[in-house]
């Protein structure tokens, strides 16, 4: 009887593990679909960089450092959110933005409005599906990420709209501090939200728990 618990527990590890390194890889592969679209930045990305422009660092520097120090206020607000995804968000999330941006940069068309149009709706939509991979895991998120989760969690409040409202925030402060905006940041707002929890409902909390115990947690809710 232990040893079948112990091999279960060690495939649900091997399983969480899996949809962390998935979900983050795939949220940064669309990342570089976003930035070859050239139609703007993830909201959070505005925020980030209308605050740059008010120093005199270099961004990489100040995109550590900012994340560190939203770290230190998760930590101490909900540590649970912190873990794995927290750290392979870090060390793996940039080599794969800047890989897929290479990638589509050089072999995919994007010198049209269609083509442009494409790759931002693919973005929109892995992004979406590889947030939920990786929120599902539980095994930690990025900071920013993990503000809406806590917001949700604690005021019990449904994630969608908590999750658009922290967005729009971020659009709009970034943009008030002179950051661009674009129709990608707007629909980044509006669907991600959304399309994040249908992805939860449809695929990864199925992956993680199996469909029948995702049927009985939904009928206990």
């Amino acid at each position: 009887m232990k040893k079948a618990t112990k091999w279960q527990w060690d495939a649900e590890m091997k399983r969480r593990v899996l949809m962390t390194v998935a979900g983050v890889t795939l949220s940064g592969i669309s990342v570089g679909m976003f930035n070859t679209s050239a139609f703007g930045m993830d909201p959070f990305q505005v925020l980030a960089h209308g605050v740059w422009g008010l120093t005199s660092i270099t961004f990489g520097t100040f995109y550590m450092i900012m994340n560190l120090l939203m770290l230190v206020g998760v930590f101490f607000v909900d540590r649970s959110k912190i873990g794995l995804g927290t750290f392979v968000n870090i060390f793996l999330l940039g080599y794969a933005v800047e890989l897929s941006s290479w990638f589509f940069t050089t072999y995919l068309p994007h010198d049209t409005y269609l083509s442009r149009g494409i790759l931002l709706m693919a973005g929109l939509v892995i992004l979406s599906f590889g947030s939920s991979l990786y929120f599902v895991s539980n095994m930690g998120v990025s900071t920013y990420d993990s503000v809406a989760l806590i917001l949700s969690e604690k005021t019990k409040g449904p994630f969608a709209p908590i999750r658009i409202g922290c967005d729009l925030f971020c659009s709009v402060t970034g943009w008030l501090l002179g950051a661009v905006l674009g129709i990608g940041t707007v629909m980044s707002a509006f669907c991600m939200g959304p399309l994040i929890s249908f992805f939860n409902r449809t695929i990864s909390e199925p992956l993680r728990y199996g469909k029948k115990t995702t049927d009985q947690r939904k009928g206990e809710e």
